[in-house]
């Protein structure tokens, strides 16, 4: 397994997670763009889940929701989060942790514009995280969403994006004898970093 050093990477962690990226999915890893959302509410109570990286740049990880989802109520509560991104073939994580915002309107309208009709639907029909009497239910409200609006789908208010900054970025690479490889990318000021190496 090759290892990992200050040396090998980018200086500018995007640069270098786009690298990952584009590996993981060069190696056919299956949903390369899987990450792990850790989040916490108000009372300091975490939760996570499994949701998918949609943009990555100097201003951080986007990923899209229904912003009155479990996930969402906790991001406005506690606005941090922790994200994973794990390709187990390539034997690589990533960890990111900051500040979380919502995008923009126009950003969210942009992606959702990309989505197929069917998740454009369902984004309308889902009342996310709620409690549903049965999986009737929702075929149900897909259907009534479906028949007022044949022409399409514009956003729901009640959907969108956030970005997570890259408050820090931790890199780990697997190695034998469990002595891994971990890189931590710390910030010291606008698209400044420091890159130390962590013990595994």
């Amino acid at each position: 397994m090759a290892g990992l050093d200050v040396s090998d990477v980018h200086p500018d962690p995007v640069v270098q997670l786009r690298r990952w990226l584009q590996a993981a999915i060069a190696a056919d890893v299956a949903e390369p763009t899987a990450m792990t959302l850790a989040t916490a509410d108000a009372h300091g109570r975490p939760s996570a889940r499994t949701v998918l990286l949609k943009g990555l740049d100097g201003r951080g990880a986007v990923f899209f929701t229904n912003y009155a989802s479990a996930k969402a109520r906790d991001l406005e509560a506690n606005p941090r989060a922790a994200l994973v991104l794990l390709w187990v073939a390539l034997a690589r994580q990533v960890r990111i942790t900051g500040a979380v915002a919502r995008t923009t309107a126009e950003e969210s309208d942009a992606y959702f514009a990309t989505r197929p009709p069917g998740s454009r639907l369902s984004a309308w029909a889902s009342p996310q995280s709620a409690v549903v009497a049965d999986r009737d239910e929702l075929t149900r409200r897909v259907a009534e969403v479906a028949a007022r609006h044949p022409a399409g789908l514009p956003r729901p208010p009640h959907w969108g994006g956030y970005r997570v900054r890259l408050d820090e970025v931790e890199l780990w690479q697997g190695r034998p004898d469990r002595l891994h490889d971990r890189l931590r990318y710390a910030s010291t000021g606008p698209a400044t970093w420091r890159v130390e190496r962590l013990a595994p």
